[in-house]
């Protein structure tokens, strides 16, 4: 990269459309958003496809103000992980936007299980389910229709026409990443035509180029080579740099997820962790918890949430354990739609149940890294906490000795930024065939550390026994696999003898 080269980012999330405008050296030289709205009601989660569009172009034109366009080296774009519609040849939306939480397609899901042809498990919310749901409320739609993604929506904007959707927004489509093909025999059987299903590549490549009419909308300039994204989870994780062998990302926002960087695809029949393949072939697992910060805003509605945080403190070794939920259901680290959250103990006040509800999202993050070292995937790089939690400088120090491992924050955690990387890594070249581990030089110019927290071993030590205690607890209620809650005792116990 040059120093004067600037690489675009798009991220189309459920609350807005974000762009970023970045230099080879990291710095942001323009953002703009634009706000979006959703109709939610009985598991209904649906926008209007047609203002993703112009939202985006605004959001752009804002970011590229003042960036000289002959510095403008190329896009790329991500959005939410399942969302899907239905559009005829020319790309007109035919149904709303199914949003990722959209979770009507109950039946769906099961039947899809009860085929058993995909090898794993996947839920209502997964673009599948959807699919299927979509097909049985519009079946006149069966024939003609295309299935596109939400990215897909954006790409077909900027170049003009249709293009090849990417494999991280496919895969919960039922996209097979280990054939880079569509399971057809296994989705023909369930009903979905051949030709409803897009083209793939592998995100990364090349998608074609900005064309006239989108350059004048979006202020990207005609020309500008546009490069196939990745769901908003693994661009949030090329914004942290997590992207060298045992690398991960938590990211905290309403609800917990995480996502890593292997060189091997780690199989989970469970459907609990699954894989994105990487530009460069390697694999990025990961997995959403139905835990987060969601949960404070849902327990104390209106309140100063800072506030309540710096009273916590004074409550770090309560005895009240907490099981916080952002809905019913857990995802992450293991299945159970029966999940309830619960607290034990009675709190002295809102100040300690607040602290006692942090220490349960760090417990729930800690019980995920075992999960994940449970089924084999590398986790000692480096790890990078992103999303809105990390405004609370405090919950970093407490996830740092909850899990007793250092915890890294960056400076531009934005899924849009992480677009920008991944523009950068590939300058519109196919990954691939170049052979390179993509996004390793680009993050390393590129993502910039704010600070490196280091875990407090008196609190490490300390706060191990209320972890185990709430593995117990959700062993006892038979939400969690024996395997799982011997497999964190155990690391529990390397870990205490190591201190």
């Amino acid at each position: 990269m040059r120093d004067d080269d600037v690489w675009i980012g798009l991220d189309l999330g459920t609350q807005g459309a974000r762009a970023l405008a970045v230099a080879a050296d990291g710095r942001v030289l323009g953002r703009g958003t634009v706000a979006l709205r959703s109709r939610r009601d009985a598991g209904r989660h649906e926008q209007d496809p047609r203002t993703w569009c112009s939202a985006v172009a605004t959001a752009s034109r804002e970011a590229l103000a003042g960036v000289a366009p002959e510095l403008v080296r190329g896009v790329a774009t991500c959005a939410t992980s399942g969302t899907i519609l239905l559009v005829d040849g020319a790309g007109t939306p035919l149904t709303p936007g199914l949003m990722y939480d959209d979770g009507r397609a109950v039946a769906q899901a099961r039947r899809i299980d009860a085929a058993g042809g995909l090898g794993y498990r996947i839920g209502p919310a997964w673009a599948l389910a959807k699919l299927l749901w979509m097909l049985e409320q519009w079946p006149q739609l069966a024939r003609g229709a295309r299935l596109a993604h939400q990215a897909d929506v954006i790409t077909r904007l900027l170049v003009g026409h249709a293009v090849p959707a990417d494999s991280s927004h496919a895969l919960k489509t039922g996209y097979d990443q280990t054939q880079d093909r569509w399971p057809h025999e296994v989705l023909g059987a369930l009903g979905v035509p051949d030709g409803m299903l897009p083209a793939v590549v592998r995100c990364g490549s090349a998608l074609g180029e900005v064309c006239a009419r989108a350059g004048e909308q979006t202020g990207i300039p005609a020309g500008t080579p546009v490069i196939a994204g990745m769901t908003d989870s693994c661009a949030a994780q090329f914004a942290a740099g997590a992207v060298r062998e045992g690398d991960w990302n938590s990211v905290l926002g309403t609800t917990l997820a995480l996502k890593g960087r292997g060189e091997r695809l780690v199989r989970d029949a469970a459907g609990v962790l699954y894989s994105h393949r990487a530009p460069d072939g390697g694999w990025l697992p990961g997995g959403a918890s139905s835990t987060g910060a969601g949960v404070l805003s849902q327990r104390f509605s209106g309140r100063d949430l800072d506030e309540l945080g710096r009273r916590a403190a004074a409550h770090e070794r309560t005895g009240v354990l907490a099981y916080p939920l952002v809905g019913r259901g857990e995802r992450f680290p293991f299945a159970a739609a029966g999940a309830e959250s619960f607290v034990l103990g009675e709190p002295a006040g809102e100040a300690e149940l607040f602290a006692a509800l942090l220490q349960g999202v760090a417990f729930v993050e800690r019980l995920c890294f075992d999960y994940v070292d449970l089924l084999g995937a590398p986790s000692g790089g480096r790890l990078t906490l992103t999303g809105g939690a990390v405004r609370n400088r405090e919950w970093c120090a407490l996830r740092a000795d909850v899990l007793d491992r250092p915890v890294r924050l960056v400076q531009q955690p934005e899924a849009a930024f992480g677009m920008a990387v991944l523009a950068a890594s590939v300058g519109g070249e196919d990954a691939c065939a170049r052979g390179a581990r993509v996004g390793a030089s680009a993050a390393d110019a590129m993502v910039r550390t704010r600070e490196l927290i280091e875990p407090r071993p008196v609190r490490a030590e300390y706060l191990t026994a209320p972890y185990l205690r709430l593995v117990g607890e959700l062993e006892q209620r038979g939400w969690l696999d024996a395997a799982l809650a011997r497999h964190a005792r155990t690391r529990a116990g390397e870990t205490s003898s190591a201190t």
